[in-house]
């Protein structure tokens, strides 16, 4: 593939990935993020349907997933590089959830708060591609 139609596309995905972080609050369920710019100062944590809730950020975490994905694969055409990743976001998510459902069943004081809210922000926004398009490209550099 060409290195500009590459490049295009990489743009267009990154553009896709913005596109759901903009449209949140109409794509997905979740009454944390009212509470985490500026709510919990009230120190009450908003009501919630715990099942929906995990739905909405399970489903949130798995499409950023793909389009990182997609994004890796374009860049670098590389199944090891493609496998790796995919393993490594499929334990974070069984993880993060994890811990993320124990946090929403758990969590009550507003001391609390901060830890549910980054464990919250990794599953929702795609951090990850942004620690492994650089880190892979270093790969790719060393290799030649």
């Amino acid at each position: 593939m060409k290195r500009f139609i590459k490049i295009l596309l990489v743009i267009f995905l990154l553009g896709i990935l913005a596109s759901i972080r903009f449209f949140e609050t109409q794509l997905f369920y979740d009454p944390l993020i009212d509470f985490f710019q500026g709510k919990y100062l009230n120190g009450i944590k908003p009501e919630f349907e715990f099942w929906k809730l995990l739905l909405h950020t399970s489903i949130r975490f798995l499409l950023n997933t793909a389009i990182s994905l997609l994004i890796l694969f374009v860049a670098f055409k590389d199944g090891g590089i493609l496998k790796f990743s995919g393993i490594l976001y499929g334990v974070l998510f069984i993880g993060l959830m994890v811990v993320f459902s124990i946090m929403l069943s758990y969590t009550d004081s507003i001391e609390n708060y901060m830890p549910l809210f980054y464990v919250r922000r990794f599953l929702i926004q795609p951090i990850l591609i942004i620690l492994l398009l650089p880190a892979f490209y270093y790969y790719k550099m060393q290799q030649r």
